[in-house]
């Protein structure tokens, strides 16, 4: 976005290569670590603390959407013992159950990061797992059609709230090019329930007859109270800010809040209606939610529907193709975290994205090209692979490229919840009349992913470009005195001082 032009300008013009400099400049990571820390704390020490943070922060939030993956998706699961015969769903009807939770969903997310910013974080998210938790055990006592529907709304107005609020929490614990990775090990919880659920599956689905339910009823029921007891341990386990962490010494949090001042260039990080509005009027914004809606329409394709796809390449039990879900996505898992790891390092996005939409793409087109089971089964894999990474680096992308502390949260809830519209749509997009092949599922993922890409492509032109012309017409970040920063504090990323990630 153009900044205003009273702005202070640099005397010796620059080419476009001078975007990669100047990355250095805005981006401290590019520099000498050493250089970068404040006094007393080196390279080591400072890895040090990122790993303390790491520790007492990752695998408890990847269990969290462990859990809320888990309990929505397992229903593709419960689909294959009985549950539309126990239920009576037919027609459209368990598309429809399946459709239901995604509207609610994007409800719930907006609202739920303003008050993650109005209010507590160890309040707020273990207050929506208990709901959720309770949802996912009612969905194992509904009788019919429309008590399905009425728990699936309400899991989704529950579940709302816990992907974007995760990602803003971690925004205000890491600088933006430690988060990519972060993001990474927290979405891997998705593949890793995928896996896992179908593990788990398989041994609750076996539980049938006990207490006179179906496997299926059990299956929801206990990972509701999972969810339910996580939830309690929750309020006691999370923290909230780096301010108020109790693990931390006070010189570690004084450091932590410095790197991250250093980092978010002194942009405004107080409540004010102003910066939600700002987020609706980005268009960037708009881009990557539209990005977005193509990744996770392919996304929930595949988590909901993978053991329908799998059952139908070749002559599978049900108990067999719940087990061959598990392969693609531990391989995909590898993938997504490898990849946060190395975007981070590189201080890049949009390639990223750009060659898992290609992976996705080969995929798709062996699923559709040939009959032949091996291969569509290898297909599999690469539409898994080039689907999962890209879910953590696009929102990484987006929220690397929002500034200020409110904007961001909004953005990234307006990306997270625009693109959580493509599970309405993958809803009805594998119907059972198009079995075993489903071309017309097939070819709208595909187009999908190809309308994603040549986005992709564009924002990142755009980003480089618009990086360059900003090295041109204004003095590097690093020149700028922090009275300077503090007069366009309110600008965000409209801010001269401010580089885009690409």
């Amino acid at each position: 976005m153009a900044a205003d032009h009273d702005a202070p300008v640099r005397d010796v013009p620059t080419t476009e290569n001078s975007s990669v400099n100047n990355e250095k400049a805005v981006h401290p990571e590019y520099t000498e670590d050493v250089a970068l820390e404040s006094a007393g704390w080196d390279e080591q020490r400072t890895k040090k603390l990122l790993r303390k943070i790491d520790s007492r922060l990752l695998p408890f939030l990847a269990l969290l959407y462990l859990l809320s993956f888990l309990d929505r998706t397992n229903i593709g699961n419960a689909k294959l013992e009985r549950l539309t015969q126990d239920l009576k769903l037919t027609g459209l009807k368990y598309n429809d159950a399946l459709g239901i939770f995604f509207p609610f969903y994007v409800l719930a997310e907006v609202p739920s990061n303003m008050a993650m910013k109005r209010f507590r974080p160890s309040i707020w998210i273990p207050c929506i797992m208990v709901a959720w938790g309770v949802c996912c055990t009612l969905m194992g006592v509904v009788q019919n059609y429309h008590g399905l529907m009425a728990v699936r709304s309400c899991l989704g107005l529950a579940e709302g709230g816990l992907f974007p609020g995760i990602t803003y929490y971690i925004t205000m614990w890491y600088r933006r090019h430690e988060c990519g990775f972060r993001m990474a090990i927290f979405f891997s919880a998705a593949t890793a329930a995928g896996a896992f659920g179908g593990l788990l599956a398989r041994g609750i689905l076996e539980m049938k007859g006990v207490g006179g339910y179906n496997g299926w009823r059990w299956l929801f029921i206990l990972e509701g109270i999972l969810t339910f007891i996580i939830a309690i341990i929750a309020f006691f386990a999370m923290y909230d800010y780096p301010q108020t962490a109790k693990f931390l010494k006070p010189e570690e949090r004084v450091e932590i809040a410095a790197r991250l001042k250093r980092d978010r260039s002194s942009l405004a990080d107080e409540f004010n209606i102003k910066y939600f509005f700002a987020a609706l009027k980005d268009w960037k914004i708009w881009v990557h939610m539209f990005i977005t809606i193509g990744v996770y329409t392919g996304l929930y394709s595949y988590s909901l529907f993978v053991p329908t796809i799998i059952n139908s390449i070749g002559t599978f039990s049900p108990e067999q193709s719940q087990l061959l879900t598990v392969p693609p996505y531990v391989v995909a898992c590898l993938f997504c975290i490898g990849a946060g790891w190395y975007a981070d390092k590189l201080k890049q996005r949009g390639i990223f994205m750009l060659f898992f939409m290609g992976m996705a793409i080969v995929g798709l087109i062996m699923l559709m090209a040939t009959r032949t089971p091996a291969v569509r089964y290898l297909g599999c894999f690469f539409l898994a692979s080039g689907i999962y990474p890209n879910v953590p680096q696009g929102v990484a992308w987006n929220g690397n490229n929002i500034g200020g502390s409110l904007k961001r949260g909004v953005g990234i809830a307006m990306h997270v919840g625009f693109g959580n519209l493509g599970g309405v749509i993958s809803s009805y997009l594998f119907l059972s009349k198009q079995s075993p092949h489903y071309y017309q599922g097939f070819g709208t993922l595909l187009g999908c992913q190809v309308m994603a890409f040549v986005l992709s492509a564009f924002m990142t032109i755009y980003l480089r470009r618009e990086n360059a012309r900003r090295d041109r017409e204004y003095k590097p970040p690093s020149e700028y005195t922090e009275e300077e920063k503090i007069a366009e504090r309110e600008k965000g990323d409209n801010a001269t001082f401010f580089r885009y990630t690409v």
